[in-house]
């Protein structure tokens, strides 16, 4: 009821600043999808309403993104993705408030963008400014010419969002049927020493385009440390206690695109330092080790008889890597996407998929999007998981159609 009262106060406020020579913005729709084993249930049904408020002078600015998620089988979710005030200066911007801060070039995944955290709680399908959440920070772009420099500061730490447990995303582990699980250090304390920085130089220099970042963060995943308790006479697992715990990260970064004759060459590359990863190793206080890692892509995009025709190769490489590891020393993915736009582009056909290179998987994606008319389009798709292992083999069975009803205004 709450939730209610708050959305019709919402609706009441949105005529109020429209008369003020605010801008509203938005978009409602309809999402079904249904899947494709057992007794085809409904992966999910949900009505969702997107706001932005929006008001721009020479000096001054600010955006309220509020949106509702409204399902049958779960609570509503009324938030604000982002709430948040610009200053503009001669040679200087400044945001406060909660925003979404994309960096990187890569398309599909994140190596270099990871200041917002991600909304995973229907694994990688929604789009993805839904994915990222907003975060509370301040960000400082100073410009030079044709170069930015940009600072953020995150004072509040905020995880990324998993799928709870009874969802068709949340993944299965197998666990002894003795475990205990010990949530008393998964909280990050509210205060200036836990606060994250970022920094990015980013530059137009004509022929390429690059940026290098650095940052000191959190994980945004938990670490899962684990104590077992053996019984000293017969060696038996008496219980395991598996302690969450987030952990600071130490990330150093760039990319760059540029364009060889028609081709765009882009690239992509995070090194972290003090990630700590799972390991069998008995030996091993807590079950985990630390190490650090890279994570880079290459990606190229060409227009094909007027298709756009994208395709990534990435790769993850863990240093001074330990045999005991539960992840591979190097675990390679590429993605491939090509869309192509007919009937003078009122319908776009897409084809996008993840594939798995190491553990064998994929996430396929083709969708078909019409516009009916303005402001109103109409998308049927799918979503094929293959394989029986890895990131996406894991949902082998969440194999689904879907339709998505949209009208923008």
């Amino acid at each position: 009821m709450k939730r209610i009262i708050a959305l019709f106060a919402l609706l009441i406020l949105a005529a109020g600043l429209a008369a003020e020579g605010v801008q509203i913005t938005g978009y409602v729709r309809n999402y079904t999808g249904v899947l494709l084993h057992g007794d085809y249930d409904f992966s999910i049904v949900q009505n969702t309403l997107n706001l932005n408020f929006e008001l721009k002078s020479d000096k001054v600015a600010f955006k309220v993104n509020p949106y509702v998620y409204q399902y049958f089988d779960r609570d509503n979710v009324f938030d604000m993705r982002e709430a948040y005030l610009d200053l503009y200066f001669n040679s200087m911007d400044i945001r406060i408030g909660k925003q979404q801060i994309i960096w990187g070039k890569a398309d599909g995944v994140f190596i270099t963008d990871i200041i917002s955290p991600k909304d995973l709680t229907e694994f990688l399908l929604r789009d993805f400014d839904e994915i990222r959440m907003g975060v509370t920070a301040a960000k400082v772009d100073y410009y030079i010419g044709n170069s930015t420099l940009e600072v953020v500061w995150v004072p509040v730490f905020s995880p990324n969002k998993m799928a709870e447990e009874g969802s068709i995303w949340h993944p299965v582990m197998e666990l002894p049927s003795n475990t205990i699980f010990d949530f008393s250090k998964k909280d990050v304390a509210f205060n200036l020493k836990n606060s994250e920085i970022f920094a990015k130089f980013s530059t137009l220099t004509g022929p390429v385009d690059f940026e290098i970042m650095a940052g000191y963060t959190w994980d945004a995943d938990p670490t899962l440390f684990t104590e077992k308790k053996i019984d000293p006479v017969s060696h038996q697992l008496l219980s395991m206690i598996i302690i969450p715990q987030y952990d600071r990260l130490t990330v150093f970064g760039g990319s760059f695109s540029t364009t060889i004759k028609g081709f765009v060459l882009r690239g992509e590359a995070a090194y972290y330092v003090g990630k700590y990863f799972q390991t069998t190793d008995p030996t091993v206080p807590f079950g985990v080790t630390e190490k650090n890692y890279l994570h880079y892509l290459i990606g190229l995009d060409y227009t094909l008889w007027g298709a756009k025709v994208s395709a990534q190769f990435i790769q993850r490489i863990i240093f001074d890597y330990a045999p005991m590891l539960t992840m591979p020393e190097h675990h390679n993915m590429m993605t491939v996407l090509v869309s192509k736009q007919y009937l003078n582009d009122t319908l776009t056909v897409e084809f996008f998929s993840y594939i798995g290179i190491t553990d064998g998987d994929a996430l396929i994606r083709p969708k078909i999007t019409y516009s009916f008319a303005d402001g109103f389009d109409i998308q049927v798709g799918a979503n094929i998981f293959t394989g029986s292992k890895g990131m996406f083999g894991r949902f082998h069975d969440n194999d689904m159609v879907y339709t998505k009803l949209r009208y923008s205004f």
